[in-house]
């Protein structure tokens, strides 16, 4: 059997995932080739894990099906392009829910892009504006991307960071994992220089360098990188706030629309659901996160919470017109 050049199969590839069925004598024409090598390039494309079926016939055909796993996609410039501005979209907080999962891709599909290619994706976003809630920052996609390979890779991290305060100061950190609260990235890393776990909101990161020191991570204290997040947020700057609300809707709705860094509702009677939770965010920007679920909703605690939803809702009436 012939072996089958890997550009050969990687242009078979690239036509096979066009979404039709490809005759084999019209397969033959683009690649130059016989038909019994279209045949033997498509079994050797199945043994490389790429699900390819065969239609009976005259002509018989070819088509790329869905496997049990996902195989590795070949792109030309167009599409590639198209994918990484997508994912910086993703990255960027425009689709709440898949930041981090867009931030791993995009690195790994940063890497491999040729420099034309990065320039034209560079010019695509510095000509559109995403629409982010809050009062989040805005980070560079490069920034993320360093900071997902280094934790992908256990590679120590050196960045410099300016403090809430602006003091600077110079970190090598082993980056642990990346969180999103929906309107922030933060970065958990154990910092090698204070000898301890540490989160750093990585819009005040600068100068990230992946330094190719290989680490075994070390055991988060808490055991989840968000929920380590959740209890470092309610020690220092603006005090904790024991959030206690009821939703008329299940748990499975409100969690979908709610931040992770808040916690999860507990199903409860009657399609209901209660979320008990602890969070250093403004009462204001709690409010405006638990409307935004778009349920029924009551707020027993704490008293700021409750008192400025009170409020704000007395205000929305008068600004209607409504008693």
């Amino acid at each position: 059997m012939t072996t089958a050049t890997p550009a050969r199969l990687l242009q078979l590839l690239s036509l096979l995932q066009t979404p039709r069925e490809w005759p084999g004598g019209e397969l033959a024409t683009r690649l130059g080739v016989s038909r019994r090598t279209v045949r033997r390039d498509v079994d050797r494309l199945r043994e490389l894990g790429y699900p390819v079926q065969a239609s009976m016939g005259a002509e018989g055909g070819y088509r790329l099906v869905a496997g049990k796993a996902l195989p590795p996609l070949v792109l030309d410039d167009e599409e590639a392009v198209a994918i990484a501005v997508g994912l910086r979209a993703g990255a960027g907080h425009a689709v709440e829910g898949v930041e981090e999962a867009s931030v791993r891709a995009l690195a790994k599909l940063e890497q491999v892009l040729p420099s034309r290619l990065r320039h034209r994706v560079s010019t695509l976003q510095a000509a559109t504006m995403p629409l982010t809630s809050g009062d989040g920052a805005s980070i560079a996609t490069e920034t993320l991307t360093v900071l997902a390979s280094a934790t992908a890779g256990q590679e120590r991290l050196r960045f410099r960071y300016s403090s809430g305060d602006g003091t600077q100061s110079r970190r090598l950190t082993e980056p642990y994992r990346m969180v999103s609260t929906g309107r922030r990235w933060y970065l958990v890393a154990y910092d090698i220089d204070r000898v301890d776990w540490r989160t750093f909101r990585v819009d005040r990161i600068e100068e990230p360098f992946a330094t190719g020191a290989r680490f075994v991570p070390r055991e988060l204290p808490t055991g989840d990188a968000a929920e380590y997040l959740r209890r470092s947020m309610t020690t220092r700057g603006r005090p904790g706030y024991d959030i206690d609300v009821t939703f008329e809707a299940p748990a499975e709705f409100v969690a979908a629309r709610l931040p992770s860094a808040l916690g999860v509702p507990v199903p409860g009677p009657n399609g209901t659901c209660r979320l008990r939770t602890t969070a250093s965010d403004s009462v204001e920007w709690l409010a405006l996160r638990l409307a935004l679920v778009d349920c029924e909703f009551t707020a027993h605690g704490p008293e700021e919470l409750v008192s400025y939803i009170r409020d704000l809702g007395a205000r929305l009436n008068r600004a209607t017109g409504s008693a």
